[in-house]
């Protein structure tokens, strides 16, 4: 029997997040895409309010909800909106998208500790927002970094030791 789940969130370009997400304890899948938009079937090229965002499989006996969003809120910069590094506009915002309550709850709550830590300058903007439908990406933006270790990304590990 799975005991596998799925997380959905959002913090800029969605190649860093994905590569860095990969290697994490418990996670077993990672596929980016567009989520939170206006449209059916967003493309690179056409994603009117959709932030590049990640879908995560996780298994529930090896990590939580919780442990993702810690380690979310440690490779990016919460705290600007619509922005991360030279990626500027509502695509690359940093965004939870909960799927229940329990998750609402749970983000909130990790957004409360990341504040109440003083880590970073500045408030949490992330937004926490309700699941909609998870469009994959292109082919050529699944794994880019696996596939071009020196592409671009402006993700990385700010904090190593965990906000919980």
């Amino acid at each position: 029997m799975s005991n596998y789940k799925k997380a959905y969130i959002a913090g800029g370009c969605f190649w860093g997040m994905e590569d860095l997400f990969r290697t994490q304890k418990g996670i077993k899948d990672t596929e980016v895409g567009y989520i939170g938009g206006q449209n059916d079937n967003p493309t690179y090229k056409n994603h009117p309010g959709h932030a590049e965002g990640i879908e995560i499989t996780y298994d529930e006996n090896e990590t939580s909800f919780k442990n993702i969003l810690d380690y979310f809120f440690r490779i990016h910069n919460p705290t600007t909106v619509d922005r991360q590094g030279n990626d500027i506009g509502s695509s690359y915002r940093s965004a939870i998208f909960f799927q229940n309550e329990d998750e609402k709850t749970e983000a909130e709550k990790m957004i409360n500790i990341v504040n109440d830590s003083n880590k970073w300058e500045g408030k949490v903007a992330t937004t926490l927002e309700p699941y909609s439908t998870f469009w994959a990406a292109e082919p050529e933006h699944q794994d880019y970094l696996v596939r071009k270790p020196d592409g671009y990304t402006c993700h990385f590990e700010r904090f190593s030791d965990s906000f919980i």
